[in-house]
């Protein structure tokens, strides 16, 4: 064999460097996929840079209203807030006719129909058709009030709440009655101050068929026929139906900071003073359209028109009797329970009413009555009382 025969013809055979080769693949094709990994992780970190970017960017409103230039990222929301400029209002409930701008209000509505309320307090079991309701209503309890006024601090458990209570502050009354002019500072307002006018009274009592332009007018008269009293006062525990009669009735500290000018006479509340101002003023704002007779208070001409309507929402559980006004059936009550709370000093006589006792009195004072009928009245059952008393045995 010739030198370097052998060397040529191991090269000359394919298979050993096939072999080899073979060898060498494997490392080649892992430091290809270390490649191929770190490039994509490049990518990916590129990637998350630029969305990080895109975040960064001011959020993008295209949409703008033409009347207010109030600006939407997405047309379908420029489109339902045009409903409030033109009035639009294509979603109407099948069993009252009310409208809405919106078909998730109609849908809450519609719960008013069929009594549904998904969302109910865990403390107290109240449940309501809104959750928002709920949540509002969940600082009953915890005695949250995070919306505070920056004027005087007054806090509210509601923006809305606040957002009234401001317009005390700035005089701010946008909501105008078409009829009478009177302006108001918040839309529902209005639209209570309107049923005035149209005379509606859409909620109607079950017991006695009264009705009422307003919901919680109803809930509070149904509170006389169950004879429901809520409030109740911590001091003394005497109970109310209604809350702001509680606050009228916080006489415990004795407290009376509104005086009157004329007459020196002091109020628990403002609301007092102003009705006894129109005593010295003879102001009488609230007029019957009936026989045009008027009154310095409302509750004196909603008593008043009793006389024309014949209304008795007062009944005597004992008898049946019934009464236009409460305090006449406080009085007839007595006739069943014999309280007499009313006594004489002098004497020790008792009445059912004070006026009885009142007349009573002028018999030890002598002071000259002025209706001389009942004065007769209880002068005559005084000296009956008398024979009765020194009747011999």
């Amino acid at each position: 064999m010739q030198p370097g025969g052998i060397c040529e013809a191991a090269c000359s055979d394919p298979k050993p460097l096939q072999v080899k080769q073979e060898q060498e693949e494997p490392e080649d094709h892992q430091i290809k996929e270390e490649q191929e990994d770190l490039k994509h992780q490049q990518i990916k970190v590129e990637e998350k840079e630029n969305q990080n970017q895109e975040r960064r960017k001011p959020f993008s409103c295209p949409f703008s209203c033409v009347n207010c230039g109030k600006s939407f990222s997405q047309k379908q929301n420029l489109t339902r807030h045009m409903m409030i400029h033109t009035g639009e209002k294509p979603f109407s409930c099948v069993n009252c006719g009310k409208s809405f701008s919106q078909k998730q209000n109609l849908t809450k509505h519609m719960m008013i129909h069929t009594g549904e309320k998904p969302f109910s307090c865990v403390t107290c079991g109240k449940s309501f058709i809104r959750k928002q309701s709920l949540t509002e209503h969940m600082m009953i309890h915890t005695g949250e009030k995070p919306f505070s006024c920056v004027t005087c601090g007054k806090s509210f458990n509601r923006k809305q709440s606040l957002t009234r209570h401001m317009m005390i502050h700035t005089g701010e009354k946008s909501f105008s009655c078409v009829n009478c002019g009177k302006s108001f500072s918040g839309k529902y307002n209005l639209t209570e101050h309107m049923m005035i006018h149209t005379g509606e009274k859409q909620f109607s009592c079950v017991t006695c068929l009264k009705s009422f332009s307003h919901k919680a007018n109803l809930t509070k008269h149904m509170r006389i026929h169950n004879d429901e009293k809520p409030f109740s006062c911590v001091k003394c525990g005497k109970s109310f139906t209604q809350k702001h009669v509680l606050t009228q009735h916080m006489i415990h500290t004795g407290e009376k900071p509104f005086s009157c000018v004329t007459c020196g006479k002091s109020f628990i509340r403002k609301q007092g003073l102003t009705r006894h101002m129109m005593i010295h003023t003879g102001e009488k704002p609230f007029s019957c359209v009936t026989c045009g007779e008027s009154f310095c208070q409302k509750q004196h001409l909603i008593r008043h028109m009793r006389i024309h309507t014949g209304e008795k929402p007062f009944s005597c559980v004992t008898c049946g009797k019934s009464f236009n006004h409460k305090p006449t059936l406080t009085q007839h009550m007595r006739i069943h329970t014999g309280q007499k709370p009313f006594s004489c000093v002098n004497c020790g006589k008792c009445f059912i009413q004070k006026s009885n006792l009142t007349t009573h009195m002028m018999i030890h004072t002598g002071e000259k009555p002025s209706n001389i009928v009942n004065f007769l009245h209880v002068l005559i059952s005084h000296l009956w009382l008398g024979t009765q008393r020194y009747e011999p045995h």
